[in-house]
C-alpha cells in the first residue's frame, strides 16, 4: 500500500514537496536511474499547477511512482474530463483549493511547529510563540472547513472524484475530527472527545484553546472571597486604602495564573493532540485526498496553459508495449516555446526503432519526449500531442552514458553493461526502453558485437526498444537481420529541422558542432598562434 504524505513527512521537520522517491529497479514503473535521465524534476516543474503544498507533493509522488493499472489511470482521466467539462464543479473545486492553500500552513504549523515559550517571538514559519492557542484554533479549522466545503458541493459523477469526496466527508466520522470540533475532555484515562464522554460521570477537565477561562477565574475569586470571609484582614477590605495592599497579592497571583494555565494547556492538551493528529490514519488520508483533488485540477490547468494542443491519451490493452503519437511535443521544452517542432511516432508490431543523426539534431530531446509523454499518460494527465494511443508500460527505462566511479572496478564499459543487464532483467514485453548509445569504452569491433547481442535480446523479449546511436554500421547490421526500423533526425542547409524522418544518417556533423563551440581545427590553430 502506498505511503501517505503525512507518513513520509514524519522524519522531516517541515512538509516537503519532493519527499517521494522512485521505487527500486523492477518494483515500480521507473527507477532512480530513469527518474534522473528522463528529468522528472523538470517535468514536474512544467506540469505543476497545484496551489497547495499537499497537492504539489501528491503530484510529485505520482510522477515518481506512476500508476501501472489501466483501470486506475482511466478512472483518473474520467475525473479530469469531468472537471474540465463541468464549469460549476471546477469553480467549486478551485474555491476549495484556494481556501486550503491560504490556510494549510496553519495546520502544518500545528503539527510540525517548534514551541518557543511564552516570551519567544516567532521569526520563522515553523516557530510557535506563546502557548499555541492561536495556532491550534487555526490549524484544526483548516480540516473542519474542508469537510464543510466538500459537503456543500453537489456529488460528482466520476468514480475517482466520488472517492476523493467520500474520503474527505468520512473524515467527519473519525475521532480526530471530533477532537478538532471539540469539546475536548482531559480525563484520568487520557484525552476524550465529546462522543467518547457521552454517558460518563467521571470527573474531567474541558480543554478550550484560550487563556481566558471564566470558570477558572470565577473559582479563583471564589477562593479569594472564602479567604476574606474566614480569615478577615485589611487586605480584603474594599477601600481606596486597601487597593495598593491587595495589588501586592493580586499581581503575583495573575503572573502565576498565566504560565500555569497556559503551560498546562500546551503540555497536557495541545501537544498530545497534535501528536495524535500527526499519527492519525484518518488525518493522513484526508490530506492525501485534498492533494489528489489539487492534482486533478493541476492537470486541467496544465492543458489550459500549454502553448500547444494537448489531449487525454487513449489507453489500450496489448500483449506488448505499443505507442502511436501524432504531432507530439516535449512537455518541458514545448511549454514555453511556441515554435517547438512536433513529431509523429509509432511503435506497433515492430518493437525496435533505431535513431541516428548528428549531434544537436534532437535525438535525445525526442526520446525524452516519448518517455515523458508515456510517464504523463500514466498519471492521468493530458499530454502535448494531437492524438496519443498507447499501452500502459509496466516499466519505463532510459539508459544514458555513465561515467565509471573509482570504486566500481569495472570501467566505463562494465558500468554501462551492468546497468543494461539490470534493465534487461527487469523489463517485460510491456516495457518501454530507451538506450542512448551502447557499449562505450571498448573497441569498435567489441562494441558492434556487444550491442547487436543486447539488442537482439531486447527484441526477443518483445518490449518497445528505442536505440539512439551514431553507429550507422550497427543499424545496417540489424536491418540485415530484419530487426528494427531506421529513423534519423533531419537536417536542411546544414541545420537541424528537429523532425524525425525515415532513413539512416551517415554523417556526424562533428566539425559543425566544433565550430559552433569554438574548438574546430581552425580554432585550435588560432589559439596556438595567439599564444606565441
Amino acid at each position: 500500500m502506498q505511503q501517505t504524505l503525512l507518513q513520509s513527512w514524519q522524519e522531516h521537520t517541515w512538509p516537503e514537496v519532493k519527499v517521494s522517491k522512485p521505487l527500486p529497479t523492477g518494483e515500480g514503473v521507473i527507477d532512480q536511474g530513469g527518474f534522473n535521465t528522463i528529468e522528472v524534476d523538470e517535468l514536474f516543474e512544467s506540469v505543476n499547477q497545484a496551489a497547495t503544498t499537499i497537492g504539489q507533493a501528491v503530484l510529485f509522488r505520482t510522477l515518481s511512482q506512476p500508476l501501472s493499472s489501466l483501470p486506475d489511470i482511466e478512472s483518473r482521466q474520467q475525473a479530469v474530463l469531468e472537471l474540465g467539462n463541468n464549469q460549476v464543479l471546477k469553480d467549486s473545486v478551485e474555491r476549495i483549493i484556494e481556501n486550503a492553500a491560504s490556510h494549510e500552513k496553519h495546520f502544518y504549523l500545528l503539527l510540525f511547529g517548534e514551541f518557543l515559550g511564552a516570551l519567544g517571538t516567532a521569526k520563522e514559519e515553523h516557530e510557535i510563540e506563546g502557548y499555541g492557542y492561536l495556532q491550534y484554533k487555526r490549524g484544526v479549522r483548516f480540516l473542519l472547513e474542508l469537510v464543510d466545503e466538500v459537503n456543500a458541493i453537489a456529488e460528482p459523477e466520476s468514480v475517482y472524484l466520488k472517492d476523493i469526496f467520500s474520503k474527505i466527508k468520512v473524515f467527519a466520522n473519525s475521532r480526530a475530527y471530533s477532537l478538532m470540533a471539540g469539546p475536548v475532555y482531559i480525563t484520568e484515562n487520557g484525552i476524550k472527545s465529546k462522543q467518547e464522554r457521552e454517558g460518563a460521570f467521571s470527573p474531567a477537565i474541558i480543554f478550550k484553546p484560550k487563556l481566558f477561562k471564566p470558570l477558572l477565574i470565577t473559582l479563583f475569586f471564589g477562593l479569594v472571597w472564602a479567604a476574606a470571609h474566614f480569615f478577615p484582614t485589611d487586605v480584603f477590605k474594599v477601600s481606596i486604602e486597601a487597593i495598593p495592599t491587595a495589588s501586592i497579592f493580586a499581581v503575583p497571583l495573575l503572573l502565576i495564573y498565566y504560565p500555569i494555565v497556559g503551560g498546562f494547556d500546551r503540555d497536557s492538551c495541545i501537544i498530545p493532540l497534535r501528536n495524535e493528529f500527526k499519527q492519525s490514519t484518518e488525518v493522513a488520508e484526508v490530506l492525501d485526498a485534498l492533494g489528489q483533488l489539487d492534482e486533478l485540477l493541476s492537470f486541467v490547468k496544465f492543458a489550459d496553459t500549454f502553448a500547444h494542443q494537448t489531449v487525454l491519451p487513449k489507453l489500450i490493452n496489448a500483449d506488448h508495449h505499443r505507442i502511436n503519437l501524432v504531432d507530439a511535443r516535449n512537455p518541458v521544452l514545448g511549454k514555453v516555446n511556441e515554435s517547438y517542432v512536433g513529431n509523429d511516432f509509432s511503435l506497433e508490431d515492430e518493437k525496435l526503432v533505431l535513431i541516428t543523426g548528428p549531434n544537436s539534431g534532437g535525438k535525445t530531446a525526442f526520446c525524452k519526449t516519448i518517455t515523458q509523454i508515456q510517464l504523463l499518460s500514466q498519471t492521468g494527465s493530458y499530454v502535448p500531442a494531437k492524438s496519443a494511443t498507447l499501452t500502459v508500460a509496466d516499466r519505463i527505462f532510459y539508459q544514458a552514458p555513465e561515467i565509471s566511479h573509482l570504486d566500481d572496478g569495472e570501467g566505463r564499459f562494465g558500468t554501462e553493461l551492468k546497468r543494461t543487464k539490470e534493465i534487461f532483467l527487469a523489463s517485460t514485453a510491456k516495457s518501454l526502453v530507451v538506450l542512448d548509445e551502447m557499449s562505450e569504452g571498448t573497441t569498435f569491433e567489441e562494441k558492434m558485437e556487444s550491442s547487436a547481442t543486447v539488442l537482439d535480446g531486447f527484441y526477443r523479449k518483445g518490449n518497445s526498444t528505442i536505440l539512439i546511436t551514431h553507429n550507422h554500421q550497427l543499424v545496417d547490421a540489424l536491418l540485415k537481420q530484419r530487426q528494427g526500423v531506421p529513423k534519423q533526425v533531419e537536417f536542411a542547409n546544414d541545420a537541424p529541422t528537429y523532425k524525425l524522418v525515415d532513413g539512416i544518417s551517415r554523417v556526424s556533423h562533428a566539425d559543425r558542432v566544433a565550430k559552433k563551440i569554438g574548438f574546430s581545427k581552425e580554432d585550435i590553430d588560432n589559439y596556438l598562434a595567439e599564444s606565441k
